[in-house]
C-alpha cells in the first residue's frame, strides 16, 4: 500500500476559511506536526512525551477481565515496549506502507502493537474481535495484510484452519503465548520484544502517507476499506480538545472495542496524544462494573455509547447513587442518535447532560457535537466542530440528491431536512476507499463530502438527526425519521427497545409500523399495547405515530447495537434478507457487547 493509492485532494472543495485552518494549526502546533510534513503517529503518541520529560506518567490503566487486576503501563513503557516490536516486525519484513492487522479486543498488547505497527511504518488494520472466519478472512485479503498480531484463542477458533491459505500474510503474532495454539506459522509477541532492541527511529513517514485501513461492518455489502493518514492525529487531537476539553492531567475512558474507529481515534490515538492517563477494562459490560470502575480509577470524561446508556439507564438511578461519582466532568456519546430521554437522565442520575456528537468511519474524527463548554440542547447532535464546514443538501423522498442548473441544492430554511455534507480538507479526511477509487469519488459532489444521514438544522445552527437517506418514512406527505418514533416509544416504561420501519399503503404510500420489545414480566395483552399506542400517539400526533404496534421477544442488531430496520421490514414482506449471520450478532433485547460501537452510519 503506497502513497499512489491516496488521493489527498480528491473532489475538494473550496481552500479551507481562515478560522478552518486556525482551529487545525492549534493542534498542529501541540504535536509539532506541519501541514503535509514529515509525521509518525507512534512518535506523537509516546516518543515526543518521554522527550518531554513525561516518561514517567501513566499512559494506561489496565483492568483485567476476570480478576479486576490492575497494570500500570507509562508513557516510557510504551515507548520502549512499541519501539521494540517495531524493530522485530521490520526484521520480519514489514516495510513502509505494508498492512498490519490487530485482532485482540481490549488486550494490553494490542495497544503497543499498535504503536510498533505505526512506528515501524505500517498501515495499522483494526479488526474487531468479535467477527466470525468469514469476516476476518474477508478483511484480510481486502487489506492484503502481511501481519496479523492475535490472541491464541482467535488464531486457534477463527484463523488456524485456513491461515496457510492466505500466501501475503506471511507471520501471524500471538500476543498470548499457550502452546496449544502456536504452529510454525507463528511467532510469540513478548518474545519478540524481548529479543530485540529499540528502533532508533521511527519510519520516516509522511502526514499525507496511509496510516489506518478501518473497515465498515459490511452489513449491506462488500465492506469498504477506507484509508486514513498519519495527519489524521490532528483532527484526533483537535476534537477532543474541543468537545471534551481533555488535558493530561485527566483519566480518560473510551469504551469502544478498539476494532471500530472510535476505539482507534479515541481508544488510542486522541488521548495518547495529548498526555492523558486511559482506563482500558478487558471486561464487558456490567453497570456495577462500569460505576465502580468510574469511582474507583476516579474517571474524569467518559466517551460511549447511547447503547451502553441505555443499558445503565435500565439498572435504575438507585445503582449510581451507590457510587461516587464526583470525578466525572464530562460524559459524551457516539454511535447512534442520542435520545432526549438519555440526556435528561444523564443530569438526573448522573449530575450531568450527556453530549452526543457525529461523525463516520469515512471522517475519521468528530465533525458535529455539543463543545464542552455550551448547554446542551437535548436530541440535539449539535453544531459543527470550528474546523468543518457543514451544510445540508435538499434531497427526495428517496434520498436522491436535487440539482438545480447541474449543481446541488444548499438547504437553507431552518428545521427543513436535508443530507448532511462536510467541504472536504480536514485532517482526519479519508483518502480513498481500498481498491473502489470510483466508489471514493462517487462520495463526492461539487466540492461536498455526501454523509447519506439526514438531518434538520434549526434556526440556531443545531444539528437534529433524522436518519440514514434509505430510512427515512413518507407517509401522506411526512418525512420520519425512524429514530424520532423509537425515542418515543422507548420513553414507554414497559418499552425495553423498539423498531421503526414503513410499510407498503395504496393511500397513505407507507405507514409507520413499530415493533418492540417488553420489559421482563411485563404481558403484551391489550391493556399494554393500548398503553404504548396512546403514549406514541399522545407524543407524536396521529400523522406521526405508529398505524399498528406489536410486541417481540427481541429485535436484530448490528455488532454497533443499532437496530437493523431492513431486517425488520424485509421480515414483514416476506423477504429473504439471505444469510448474514457471520455479520451480525444473534438478536436480542440488546446487542451482546453495548461497548462495541461504532460511529453514526457505518452500518446502515
Amino acid at each position: 500500500m503506497t502513497n499512489e493509492t491516496i488521493e489527498s485532494r480528491a473532489a475538494t472543495g473550496p481552500a479551507a476559511t481562515a478560522d478552518e485552518t486556525r482551529y487545525w494549526d492549534h493542534a498542529r502546533s501541540l504535536l509539532a506536526v506541519d501541514d503535509g510534513g514529515d509525521a509518525n503517529i507512534a512518535s506523537l503518541l509516546a516518543g515526543r512525551h518521554v522527550t518531554d520529560g513525561r516518561g514517567g506518567d501513566v499512559a494506561i490503566r489496565f483492568i483485567a477481565k476476570r480478576t479486576n487486576e490492575r497494570t500500570v503501563t507509562t508513557y516510557a513503557d510504551l515507548a520502549e515496549q512499541s519501539g521494540r516490536l517495531a524493530r522485530a516486525l521490520r526484521e520480519l519484513g514489514v516495510e513502509r506502507g505494508d498492512t498490519v492487522a490487530l485482532l485482540a479486543g481490549r488486550a494490553a498488547p494490542l495497544y503497543v502493537a499498535a504503536l510498533g505497527a505505526w512506528r515501524a511504518g505500517g498501515v495499522v488494520c483494526p479488526l474487531f474481535a468479535a467477527f466470525g472466519p468469514g469476516p476476518i478472512r474477508q478483511r484480510l485479503e481486502l487489506g492484503d495484510a502481511k501481519v496479523l498480531i492475535t490472541d491464541s484463542v482467535s488464531y486457534r477458533r477463527k484463523i488456524q484452519s485456513w491461515r496457510s491459505e492466505l500466501t501475503r500474510l506471511s507471520h501471524v503474532v500471538l500476543v498470548d503465548d499457550p502452546e496449544s495454539a502456536q504452529d510454525a506459522s507463528t511467532v510469540s509477541m513478548s518474545q519478540l520484544i524481548a529479543a530485540s532492541s529499540v528502533l532508533d527511529d521511527p519510519a520516516p513517514t509522511h502526514a499525507d502517507d496511509p496510516a489506518i485501513l478501518h473497515f465498515t461492518s459490511g452489513t449491506t455489502g462488500t465492506p469498504k476499506g477506507a484509508l486514513h493518514v498519519h495527519g489524521a492525529a490532528v483532527a484526533h487531537v483537535a476534537t477532543a480538545l474541543d468537545v471534551f476539553s481533555l488535558g493530561a492531567d485527566d483519566v480518560y475512558w473510551c469504551t469502544a472495542d478498539p476494532g471500530w474507529v472510535t476505539g482507534t481515534s479515541y481508544g488510542i490515538i486522541a488521548p495518547l496524544a495529548i498526555g492523558a492517563t486511559m482506563i482500558v477494562d478487558e471486561g464487558d459490560f456490567d453497570a456495577e462494573r462500569w460505576y465502580s470502575t468510574i469511582e474507583r480509577e476516579r474517571v474524569t470524561v467518559l466517551y460511549t455509547a447511547p447503547t451502553a446508556i441505555r443499558m445503565l439507564m435500565r439498572a435504575g438511578e438507585d445503582l449510581p447513587r451507590q457510587h461516587d461519582l464526583s470525578s466525572l466532568r464530562l460524559v459524551a456519546s457516539v454511535g447512534e442518535p442520542l435520545s432526549a430521554e438519555a440526556v435528561r437522565w444523564g443530569s438526573d442520575a448522573l449530575g450531568l447532560s450527556i453530549r452526543d456528537s457525529w461523525w463516520q468511519t469515512e471522517t475519521g474524527a468528530i465533525m458535529i457535537a455539543t463543545p464542552s463548554g455550551s448547554d446542551v440542547r437535548p436530541g440535539s447532535m449539535g453544531r459543527p466542530v470550528a474546523g468543518v464546514t457543514a451544510g445540508l443538501l435538499a434531497c427526495d423522498d428517496e434520498g436522491v440528491l436535487s440539482h438545480r442548473d447541474g449543481h446541488v441544492v444548499e438547504v437553507d430554511d431552518p428545521d427543513r431536512i436535508g443530507m448532511i455534507a462536510l467541504r472536504p480538507g480536514w485532517p482526519s479526511m479519508f483518502r480513498d476507499y481500498l481498491g473502489a477509487h470510483e466508489r471514493y469519488r462517487a462520495a463526492f459532489e461539487d466540492g461536498w463530502y455526501l454523509s447519506g444521514d439526514l438531518a434538520r438544522r434549526d434556526a440556531d445552527g443545531w444539528y437534529w438527526f433524522v436518519g440514514r437517506a434509505d430510512d427515512v418514512i413518507k407517509t401522506a406527505g411526512h418525512l420520519i425519521g425512524p429514530f424520532e418514533v423509537e425515542s418515543v416509544l422507548n420513553e414507554h416504561p414497559d418499552v425495553v427497545a423498539s423498531g421503526v420501519y414503513g410499510m407498503p399503503d395504496p393511500i397513505a404510500g407507507n405507514v409507520i409500523h413499530a415493533e418492540v420489545v417488553l420489559r421482563a414480566g411485563v404481558d403484551a395483552d391489550e391493556s399494554t399495547m393500548s398503553s404504548v399506542m396512546a403514549h406514541a400517539r399522545r407524543h407524536l400526533g396521529s400523522a406521526v405515530a405508529p398505524r399498528s404496534i406489536i410486541a417481540v421477544p427481541s429485535l436484530p442488531y448490528t455488532r454497533s447495537g443499532k437496530v437493523m430496520r431492513r431486517v425488520l421490514r424485509a421480515r414483514a414482506l416476506g423477504i429473504d434478507e439471505g444469510d448474514t449471520s457471520t455479520l451480525e450478532p444473534a438478536t436480542g433485547s440488546e446487542p451482546a457487547r453495548p461497548d462495541d460501537h461504532e460511529t453514526r452510519s457505518e452500518t446502515s
